[in-house]
């Protein structure tokens, strides 16, 4: 079926194309990506896709009956609207529905009514009506649907009651999210949907819009997400789009072997025009093949012309260098503990880079990641311990919010009065490798995009010619050929590297260690992100294995994951760093504290009774549905025994409901809190 259908659409602002004729198709239960450089369109496409903006020309048309659900910002909540509040706000029309059945059945229940068999028979029909509606809306699950969508996008049960405007600016973005896919819509539209999301929640988005039962149109320049989500993309490249089967790797092959058949054809096309034209201007004037040389012609005439493949578009030129070498100690920090006052965020952290690592920081959000990173370049000192830099380092700091761009200043100046040193040619040539070309340099800061300010920051990081790069997000607001540029600067570049990011393929390409950050300090893994998740998931599974379960006093099974496993602590190994100070957790007296003992068998238990009680709910709302049409079938034969035990068990049903799903969130906030203790 097909559920959006957009046809030639055209849009300009002040005389400028930005949109040429551009198509798009969503078929049911598609997940459809649309990717293209920054300024390609995108979000133009998109807000005329869901009625925001009309096109100039062409039409856009939603399936009969069909759904859309969008998140362009976060609707402010009125009043103390509490998180789930605000996210069951979405569901009242369902509720009311409820709350008018529960009416009915006391209705039908009451002998003035069910006696009248005329007015028992027109409001069991009525009844009938809303329940099927009330079905098709998937009222008996909308509670939980709520809670799955909160808890996954990182709202635990003990934030459901906190007031909206309490959340910072990333979880309200996080909780409009969350609103819109608890709803369901039969097209689900996001628009850099994995923007203020972690690397956890990231996951759990993508395995949740796999099993979507709807259909998905996603904009987005994370390409691991792209690589995971998507059956099928779109390119919007000169104000036209191009359709490809697959995800993002697919349409990466796809478009290359698509270039190069197209410039096939256009070589093959231009050697035909060039011997036909040659054959008319030689036969024309000679009376024998006059006539064949204008028939070719006229040929020539009336062929369609192929258009000249499109050349590379403009891409970045980054070229990152050191002015000199650092030492090979580049970097310690013993003890530090993170916070602001009264806010306690991480520590004590124990770290120890030698130049040449690129060391990935991920974690949850609000962690403190950007505070680690602002507490190395001396922004922001952390509470207690210390943060030493080797001898030669040359710190370079790429800052996620550009709060060191001047806003009164114009591109050119900006570049120009932090390096008098260099003359204007010079200035102009390295901002013109980051697309400012022309007038672009004489904008004001002010008025530049994300991605403007991204490239003129970067530019500035590349002239800086540091030995070490301090980075936090430096792919946000870069489309995804920026990124790969990005990628392939970094790569070969001769410096140290620490940088920030929730981009997991950026990660994949860099990383030579991975460091996630949590509330007690870091764990470190050799490698990129793939092979992290890997070892993760092994060091978890031969702790639940051998955790606690074996006698005391057995000496315990080495784990396997842990081969090729290295640090940037101080100490050469792991089981080394777990016994020191800063990694079993001493506290300030010296006095490690008791290490919590988790058990296989407990492990085992907890995860038996999430399952159980997920069954017992998943019973009692198909339980729930089923006596809907009970009632009404009682109620046609005027059985009021029926009826009352119906409403009885039904109104049951509805408290135990309640106590088990609060029983599950507890279960499933246990279980988490002994998984992270392994």
């Amino acid at each position: 079926m097909n559920l959006l259908q957009a046809n030639r659409i055209e849009k300009q602002y002040d005389g400028h194309e930005i949109l040429r004729g551009a198509n798009l198709a969503v078929q049911s239960k598609e997940r459809v990506a649309l990717v293209g450089q920054n300024g390609a369109g995108k979000s133009t496409l998109l807000r005329i896709v869901i009625g925001e903006e009309n096109p100039d020309a062409g039409e856009v048309s939603l399936a009969r009956g069909a759904s859309l659900g969008y998140v362009s910002q976060f609707v402010s909540a009125q009043g103390q609207v509490t998180v789930y509040d605000y996210v069951a706000e979405s569901f009242q029309a369902v509720f009311d529905m409820e709350n008018r059945m529960r009416g009915m059945e006391k209705q039908m229940s009451d002998p003035a009514v069910y006696r009248d068999e005329q007015q028992f028979l027109t409001l069991s029909e009525s009844y009938d009506r809303l329940q099927h509606e009330f079905l098709e809306a998937g009222g008996y699950s909308v509670s939980s649907r709520i809670r799955r969508v909160l808890d996954g996008l990182s709202f635990p049960a003990e934030m459901h009651q906190l007031s909206v405007e309490s959340l910072s600016g990333g979880q309200k973005t996080r909780l409009s999210l969350a609103r819109l896919l608890a709803m369901q819509p039969d097209l689900l539209v996001l628009d850099e949907p994995t923007n203020y999301l972690d690397t956890d929640t990231l996951s759990w988005l993508e395995d949740y819009l796999q099993s979507y039962d709807g259909a998905v149109l996603v904009v987005s320049h994370d390409r691991y997400f792209l690589d995971k989500v998507a059956t099928a993309l779109y390119e919007l490249e000169n104000g036209q789009t191009a359709r490809y089967t697959g995800n993002y790797s697919d349409f990466i092959e796809q478009k290359a072997a698509r270039q190069e058949q197209e410039q096939k054809r256009y070589e093959a096309q231009q050697k035909d025009i060039a011997r036909m034209e040659e054959f008319v201007q030689r036969n024309i004037v000679r009376a024998s093949t006059t006539k064949r040389a204008q028939s070719r012609r006229k040929l020539l005439e009336r062929m369609e012309r192929i258009e000249r493949p499109s050349a590379n578009v403009p891409k970045l030129a980054l070229n990152f260098e050191c002015a000199r070498t650092s030492g090979k100690d580049v970097l310690s920090v013993q003890d530090a503990v993170l916070g602001y006052p009264g806010k306690r965020l991480a520590g004590p952290l124990n770290l120890e880079v030698h130049r040449g690592q690129r060391v990935a920081v991920i974690g949850p959000n609000g962690v403190g990641k950007t505070t680690f990173l602002k507490a190395l370049t001396g922004d922001w000192p952390p509470q207690s311990g210390s943060v030493h830099w080797g001898v030669g380092v040359e710190l370079g700091y790429y800052d996620q919010e550009q709060k060191n761009l001047d806003s009164t200043k114009t591109v050119l100046e900006q570049i120009h009065d932090e390096y008098p040193g260099l003359d204007l040619t010079t200035v102009r040539t390295a901002l013109g490798r980051f697309l400012f070309r022309g007038e672009d340099v004489q904008k004001p800061v002010a008025a530049l995009s994300g991605g403007e300010r991204s490239r003129l920051s970067l530019c500035r990081l590349m002239l800086q010619q540091a030995n070490v790069l301090v980075l936090d997000e430096p792919t946000n607001h870069l489309d995804l050929l920026s990124k790969e540029v990005l990628e392939d600067a970094l790569d070969d570049y001769p410096g140290t590297i620490l940088f920030v990011s929730h981009d997991r393929y950026f990660i994949d390409a860099l990383a030579s260690h991975v460091a996630v950050l949590g509330e007690s300090g870091f764990t470190l893994y050799i490698g990129n992100y793939t092979e992290y998740q890997t070892k993760k998931a092994a060091d978890e599974k031969w702790a639940e294995e051998t955790a606690a379960s074996e006698p005391s006093g057995r000496a315990k099974r080495s784990n396997p994951s842990l081969q090729g496993f290295e640090s940037v602590f101080s100490g050469p190994s792991r089981q080394e760093n777990l016994k020191s100070p800063a990694l079993s957790g001493e506290n300030d007296g010296g006095e490690a504290p008791k290490r919590r003992v988790v058990r296989s068998a407990d492990l085992r238990k907890l995860r038996e009774r999430v399952q159980q009680l997920e069954a017992r709910i998943s019973e009692i709302e198909d339980r729930q549905q089923a006596i809907g049409d009970e009632l009404v079938s009682a109620g046609m034969e005027q059985d009021l025994d029926t009826v009352q035990k119906l409403n009885l068990e039904l109104e049951a049903l509805g408290k135990e409901h309640e106590v088990k799903l609060t029983e599950w969130e507890q279960a499933a906030f246990d279980l988490e809190e002994l998984e992270s203790g392994l």
